[in-house]
């Protein structure tokens, strides 16, 4: 017996096409294994939102995570992450695996510097280890980056001073228009403002993902 289970709230139809690639593999390979019983059961919630994010070099932690405080950021724990990077082409698909965050991410996004613009899906997933097992089957895994991340947030903005080994230390600016209410050019203004409050010059931005990076 073979059940293979997956509740979906407010999909988005792109990737929730993922998941149908990814079940319809292990499915296959159950089928012509002699496992007598397997069971996925996830309970998901998908969304989608515009995100515009700057990454950059930290090299003054102490002062970056003091003028996050001083200016209201709400300081929501550290979040030991494993994030798992699958082929994919022409965009990004990864599972992040952590204390506080758990969720397949969905994207697409230039590497550039600056601010970088990307509709970003997502869903929330309990269990990720097993899920991460299908797709892992499904697509192959491109890269496996692990990292200490601080997570911060003043309204619609996440702020994260990353600690990745063999990189270095990072700080990054995530302004998040979740419903389509603020626009691109708000969220712009804010990743510059923020930009500013920090101190990141120009020569501390970072183009890519740390997966390209590693």
């Amino acid at each position: 017996m073979v059940y293979i289970g997956v509740e979906l709230m407010q999909f988005d139809s792109t990737l929730f096409l993922w998941y149908i690639i990814a079940l319809r593999h292990i499915s296959a390979l159950i089928t012509t294994s002699k496992i007598p019983k397997i069971y996925i059961c996830k309970h998901i919630a998908m969304a989608g939102h515009l995100n515009v994010e700057i990454k950059a070099y930290c090299r003054k932690v102490e002062q970056a995570r003091n003028t996050l405080l001083a200016a209201g950021a709400l300081a929501k724990g550290i979040d030991n992450q494993k994030d798992t990077y699958f082929n994919c082409t022409n965009s990004r698909l990864k599972m992040r695996q952590g204390d506080i965050e758990n969720a397949l991410f969905f994207y697409s996004r230039p590497n550039e510097a600056g601010p970088k613009y990307s509709q970003v899906s997502l869903a929330e997933v309990i269990n990720g280890a097993r899920l991460e097992e299908v797709l892992e089957v499904a697509l192959g895994v491109l890269k496996i980056v692990e990292k200490r991340r601080e997570i911060y947030s003043i309204d619609n903005v996440k702020f994260h001073i990353d600690e990745v080994p063999g990189l270095g230390t990072f700080v990054e600016i995530e302004a998040i228009d979740s419903d389509g209410s603020l626009g691109r050019e708000y969220l712009l203004k804010q990743c510059r403002d923020y930009c500013l409050l920090l101190h990141i010059r120009s020569d501390d931005l970072v183009e890519g993902s740390y997966s390209d990076m590693l």
